[in-house]
């Protein structure tokens, strides 16, 4: 299991953006997403018409970077690992809980279980750097 060093933990606490890769067909996928680090796993929300999601239903691996780009003073996390689809139970609500009172966007348009998914990133590898 990979953990995450005190460096990492508050860097992830700064930031709420990050890019997510996935692929289909040996065609490459990356977008924008708002994310909670949970425990040591990433989460993110996405919808079921996207291609994101449908990517994860056929290929869990997922890569993911979080960063700050300042020209020589880059910082980032890159991350890959293998991507749960939470959908409902108790797991849904920990996370739908924590990014209600996160993110505005969460609370101006509410959803319930089976309507919108949560995607759990267990890292399987990361590097990071800049984050002295």
């Amino acid at each position: 299991m990979i953990i995450f060093n005190q460096k990492e933990i508050k860097f992830l606490k700064t930031l709420e953006e990050a890019r997510i890769a996935t692929s289909h067909d040996n065609i490459p996928h990356v977008k924008p997403v708002s994310f909670v680090k949970i425990d040591n796993e990433i989460i993110i929300t996405t919808d079921y018409n996207t291609r994101t999601y449908t990517n994860i239903k056929l290929n869990q691996n997922t890569g993911i970077v979080i960063d700050i780009y300042k020209s020589g003073e880059h910082k980032a996390i890159c991350i890959q690992g293998k991507t749960e689809i939470i959908e409902s139970g108790l797991e849904f609500q920990k996370f739908y809980e924590i990014f209600y009172n996160k993110f505005q966007l969460v609370r101006k348009d509410p959803w319930k279980e089976n309507e919108a998914p949560f995607l759990k990133i267990i890292p399987k590898t990361k590097i990071s750097w800049g984050l002295d």
